[in-house]
């Protein structure tokens, strides 16, 4: 009889637990789910400091994600545009100072070094040509 009750008292609190469980919800989404990208950047640490803009890449050797990021970026060089791409294994003084922690991290900063817009994880050249051409028209 004993053991009837102490199964039945062990059902109960296991039904409890789940109907409380359900009634809470899922659990709570991260409040950040990206990382940070740099909001300033000393045109002085990357080539041509005199241009209009400057797009640069914060890569890895070791990451898949950069493949082709390079040449796609180089279709961008112009009298107005720098391209820099800036390699964890060879800069990796410029990736602790912007606190590049996610790669790949592509930053778009006009002639002050102001970022207009940044990217982690892989970008397309139409999204670039995009930010380029609103930050042109917001000038």
């Amino acid at each position: 009889m004993m053991s009837r009750l102490l199964i039945a008292a062990i059902i109960l609190v296991v039904a409890g637990l789940v109907a409380w469980r359900i009634r809470r919800g899922p659990a709570a989404a991260p409040t950040r789910d990206a990382y940070p990208v740099p909001r300033q950047l000393d045109r002085d640490d990357f080539p041509r400091p005199e241009t209009r803009w400057l797009i640069v890449l914060f890569s890895a050797a070791r990451c898949d994600s950069c493949r082709g990021m390079p040449e796609m970026l180089a279709a961008f060089e112009s009298t107005e545009v720098a391209t820099a791409v800036v390699a964890d294994e060879e800069r990796r003084d410029l990736h602790r100072r912007y606190e590049i922690s996610g790669i790949p991290t592509v930053v778009v900063s006009d002639a002050e070094g102001v970022v207009r817009k940044g990217f982690v994880g892989p970008v397309t050249a139409p999204e670039l040509r995009s930010v380029i051409k609103s930050a042109r028209t917001d000038d």
